[in-house]
């Protein structure tokens, strides 16, 4: 197999900026525009899900201008689309521009085309949402129908990514022109492999909104195949998902090893960790449709064992990090089976939050594993279990890795440090969201056991005995809520503090290094055309067969419905 060791980076004038100066300030601007979206979504996301949380709890009556499900869809799109998509974007940005050299002129205003358009499509989803014309949740689903302006949205907000994943495409390639022979900085492969994903997951939501979903909303025609949109849908849907989870484990990989003190794991396994994920993650969208009539079984247990799939590189990922930590923390002068722990920097919130949400995913991954078994998912599919679930892997794995993130990050692009103040502060952040988070998701997890539906509102159905022994679970969804939100507002208020207050000062872009023994990698990797190409071949195995079915024999349509 054709090895090339990686040559020390040709020195360009975009190099030398970068060492000298930090990140270029335009660059910089972008990343902070993108953040500031996003820990703002997160402020007013995290006020909405403690009105959920107290309302589920039965100690909060909304007024009649607020409908619960009004809350219910703002909370999904403000912490899943927007804090999600712009975290990641504006973190990906930052190290293209630190990584690559700085961004090309041409790249940043395809970035700023892409924030407007994503912004503008926003504005366009949330009005509806406001009028009580869009209470459809974030899946939309039909034959629910949301005023015509909210799909127009989602149009917008596709484009952008689209424009912003284009971007960073020519920068990559850009690179790879000036840099023949030499590997893609590890940062920039795995920002390739999530603008790949974003891309492929957006373009099935794509065509079921412009070419299905905005005619019917529009009433040029009468009805819609649901079974086409659902599958449309979770075929974006469950690659979302893993595109933040992918995200974090760039950060697992090659950010938390540097700031420990020790060197990244393997980089041709890191490498193949990115690939397999990227060509195995839009396949298994059908395990959220488990239960569905009109899907046939073996199509349902090919799409199992496509989603099980994943469970190889996370726990190829697990390995690495953990070998990662043990290794350090004995280079520091731990002893014993556990003397290792000891000398991981457990007051360094940079460390401690994305530690607590690799812990996290353990059991978030178990609960994965049930919902994509047939008979237990038959037990939770319309349950809190799966509420408890999506808060342990968005809400603890992924989120508490970009807080994590962000302690560094901001600084970075702001040109100030991280005092010893707001780490306690951090820390403090730290430990009240994951004692909120873990209070809630078991809650939720445990009453989803017992029967209690998800996507409802307060209700004892008629003093129901069944309905009652919810009561102090769904309190305990209330608390942990509160929590949460203690924990939002001293987190955006970190933020703030850090990118506008914080002492001026030069802060590092942690990048660790690899072993100075290691082998070299293989370039194969560097094939990004061939894993594309592969990850198109996987997607038509699970999706071609299994749609051209519903097609051909679509069940009777549906008219479009206001349930709310």
């Amino acid at each position: 197999m054709e090895t090339v060791i990686p040559s020390k980076e040709k020195v360009t004038v975009f190099n030398k900026a970068n060492q000298v100066f930090g990140i270029h300030i335009e660059d910089a601007r972008i990343t902070k525009s993108y953040l500031l979206v996003a820990f703002i979504a997160l402020l007013l996301g995290g006020f909405l899900g403690l009105l959920q949380g107290l309302n589920r709890a039965g100690v909060l009556e909304l007024p009649v201008w607020l409908n619960y499900y009004q809350i219910l869809t703002a909370h999904g799109l403000l912490l899943v689309v927007v804090l999600s998509a712009f975290f990641t974007i504006g973190y990906f940005y930052a190290g293209l521009s630190h990584t690559l050299g700085g961004l090309l002129p041409k790249v940043r205003k395809m970035a700023w085309i892409g924030f407007w358009m994503k912004m503008f499509g926003f504005v366009l989803v949330v009005i509806p949402i406001l009028m009580n014309e869009a209470s459809v949740m974030y899946t939309f689903y039909p034959p629910m129908a949301a005023h015509p302006m909210f799909y127009f949205g989602l149009v917008f907000i596709v484009l952008g990514v689209w424009m912003l994943a284009a971007g960073a495409f020519v920068n990559v390639s850009h690179w790879r022109k000036t840099h023949k022979g030499q590997h893609l900085p590890i940062l920039a492969f795995f920002a390739t492999g999530v603008f790949v994903l974003l891309v492929g997951a957006t373009a099935f939501v794509a065509v079921e909104v412009l070419f299905m979903i905005i005619p019917w909303s529009l009433g040029w025609v009468d009805t819609i195949n649901v079974m086409v949109a659902r599958t449309l849908f979770w075929a974006f849907g469950h690659t979302a998902v893993n595109i933040w989870y992918l995200t974090a484990v760039s950060a697992w990989y090659v950010i938390v090893p540097k700031i420990i003190g020790g060197t990244r794991f393997n980089d041709y396994l890191t490498r193949v960790v990115v690939i397999a994920l990227v060509i195995m993650n839009i396949t298994g969208g059908f395990h959220h449709q488990i239960i569905d009539p009109g899907i046939s079984l073996p199509i349902k247990f090919m799409h199992v064992f496509m989603s099980l799939a994943i469970g190889f590189p996370s726990l190829m990922t697990a390995y690495a990090m953990f070998r990662v930590f043990e290794m350090t923390g004995r280079r520091k002068g731990g002893k014993g089976v556990l003397g290792w722990l000891k000398k991981l920097p457990w007051g360094d919130v940079r460390f401690l939050s994305p530690f607590i949400a690799m812990a996290a995913f353990a059991p978030a991954g178990a609960g994965g594993i049930v919902q994509s078994t047939n008979q237990l998912n038959q037990v939770v599919h319309n349950t809190m279990w799966i509420v408890g679930h999506f808060h342990l892997t968005l809400g603890m794995t992924v989120v508490m890795t970009f807080f994590g993130i962000s302690y560094w990050l901001v600084p970075f692009v702001s040109k100030r440090v991280l005092t010893p103040q707001m780490n306690r502060i951090g820390v403090v952040q730290t430990i009240i969201w994951t004692i909120g988070m873990v209070i809630m998701a078991t809650s939720m997890h445990i009453v989803g056991l017992l029967g209690s539906p998800r996507r409802t509102s307060y209700t004892t159905y008629g003093e129901h005995a069944a309905a009652q022994a919810w009561d102090p679970y769904m309190m305990m969804i209330g608390i942990g809520a509160t929590f949460l939100l203690i924990a939002v507002i001293i987190q955006v208020y970190a933020i703030f503090n850090m990118m506008f207050f914080a002492p001026k000062g030069e802060t590092e872009f942690p990048i660790a290094e690899v072993e100075a023994a290691e082998s070299p990698t293989p370039y194969l990797t560097e094939r990004w055309g061939v894993w594309v190409i592969i990850m198109l071949i996987v997607v038509a195995m699970a999706y071609v067969l299994p749609l051209t079915d519903m097609i051909v024999n679509a069940p009777p349509g549906s008219p479009p419905f206001k349930t709310w």
